[in-house]
């Protein structure tokens, strides 16, 4: 199938995306890897009558340390935040989720921008944004601003990005390599969006700072497990503590009453999974 007429244009500037934006308004949509869109405007679901192309904008293609922070632009690719060795020292949570999305292809052309546009609640990296309480940096007439994760999510496939506003960064606190982590997640084959997943950050030597649990692919966006969090807080990791929280995510999860799956067995895997992931960090913290 063939997508419907569009007008395109390759900026190679922020700028000069902005001014487009601003021109076309929303008549407009950002191609980044093109993973969902043109699926999307080939089944004719997206008929957008301009398509502003972000692959000539270099600028928005990086990964940097800045300030303490690990910066990842909106236009780098999957198998790039997968395998480079920055990711996998400052924030391995976020390189083990990036490692599992789609498939080679998919990697190869996805982009970190791309993926939190489209907002998509069963996907990896936001999941893993709302974890680790990454910020969003978005440029639009009005300027700069950060968005938290916990904010930039609002809904299915819905973000509170302007349609005059463009994504440029993402900026993660970097927990070094001491803590211990774990990406979880079920799907039906290997490569499919989650049914399920959750991602844990667990901090060593019993602390409680840094601790945070994610849970996707239920309900409309990513969420954190407040009442699991609420459980560890104390920095006890005793096997019946671990296994209140486990409980305590699936409760979570049936609560939300949206998914893939019906609430006992979304609840059920959920549970499952966040014991697995206590498990793998609990053993990368060294305990």
């Amino acid at each position: 199938m063939k997508p419907p007429p569009f007008e395109y244009f390759s900026p190679t500037s922020v700028d000069e995306c902005l001014t487009l934006l601003a021109e076309h308004g929303e008549d407009a949509k950002l191609l980044a890897g093109g993973q969902s869109l043109v699926p999307l405007m080939n089944l004719r679901l997206a008929a957008p009558e301009v398509l502003i192309d972000l692959n000539g904008v270099d600028e928005l293609a990086r990964i940097d340390r800045d300030d303490g922070e690990l910066v990842i632009g909106a236009m780098t690719r999957h198998r790039d935040v997968a395998s480079s060795e920055l990711v996998r020292e400052a924030c391995p949570l976020l390189a083990e989720a990036a490692a599992l999305i789609g498939y080679p292809a998919i990697r190869n052309r996805g982009t970190m921008g791309g993926s939190l546009s489209h907002a998509d609640p069963a996907a990896e990296l936001p999941c893993v944004t709302t974890t680790l309480d990454a910020e969003m940096v978005v440029v639009g007439p009005g300027g700069r601003r950060s968005i938290p994760a916990r904010d930039f999510f609002a809904g299915h496939f819905t973000t509170v990005l302007e349609p005059s506003e463009l994504l440029l960064e993402v900026r993660f606190p970097a927990h070094g390599g001491g803590p211990g982590w774990s990406f979880h997640e079920f799907s039906r084959k290997s490569g499919d969006f989650a049914l399920v997943a959750v991602a844990v950050q667990l901090p060593g030597d019993g602390a409680s700072a840094g601790l945070a649990i994610g849970v996707g692919g239920v309900g409309d966006r990513p969420w954190r497990a407040d009442a699991a969090e609420g459980l560890l807080a104390g920095g006890q990791r005793g096997d019946e503590l671990l296994q209140q929280a486990a409980d305590a995510v699936g409760a979570q999860a049936r609560e939300h009453g949206e998914g893939h799956a019906d609430n006992d067995y979304r609840g059920h895997v959920a549970a499952t999974l966040a014991r697995r992931a206590f498990a793998t960090a609990l053993e990368r913290t060294g305990r």
